[in-house]
């Protein structure tokens, strides 16, 4: 009988959950956690499964852990830090997750999906005008519409200040 690796055993809990299976998916992650509580990867892992089944305020701890150590891969570690965000503001917890999202923005500032879920975490904390900057921005940088593509200078003109009129 050989012993599987550590990695063996987390991509298969990630199978898992990716074919639909999330609550066997937590019970091995939950278990791997348990034998390599220091393995960000699995904190990453284990908190996403966590937000799957939507048990957000179960899921924070393990994002909190995995964003702590060092060895998320890049990737890993925009989604930990949007998975983190996100679930803050899922929990009615605003102000940290604008903390987050902003780290989220600061580390990955061309991550689109970053700057959408801040703005609505700004939204959140009454600061409409950030929020509606950062979306007119994204929707004016982004947007494939002809429409919008001709409207551009237009829109990231008044995104600076919604106020002004002229």
């Amino acid at each position: 009988m050989s012993i599987r690796s550590k990695d063996e055993l987390l991509a298969e809990a990630v199978r898992l959950r990716e074919q639909g299976h999330p609550e066997q998916a937590r019970e091995r992650l939950l278990a791997l956690t348990s034998t390599f509580p220091d393995a960000v990867d699995v904190a990453y892992h284990t908190a996403w499964v966590h937000d799957v089944l939507g048990l957000e305020a179960e899921a924070v701890p393990y994002y909190e852990r995995c964003l702590q150590g060092d060895g998320l891969d890049e990737e890993d570690r925009r989604g930990a830090l949007l998975g983190l965000g996100s679930t803050y503001r899922v929990l009615g917890r605003f102000g940290q997750s604008v903390e987050t999202l902003r780290r989220g923005v600061s580390e990955f500032p061309d991550d689109g999906a970053l700057r959408t879920f801040l703005s609505m975490a700004l939204y959140n904390t009454g600061d409409h005008h950030e929020a509606m900057q950062i979306l007119l921005r994204l929707v004016a940088a982004t947007s494939d519409s002809p429409h919008v593509r001709r409207y551009r200078p237009a829109i990231e003109h008044y995104a600076t200040d919604l106020t002004r009129t002229m």
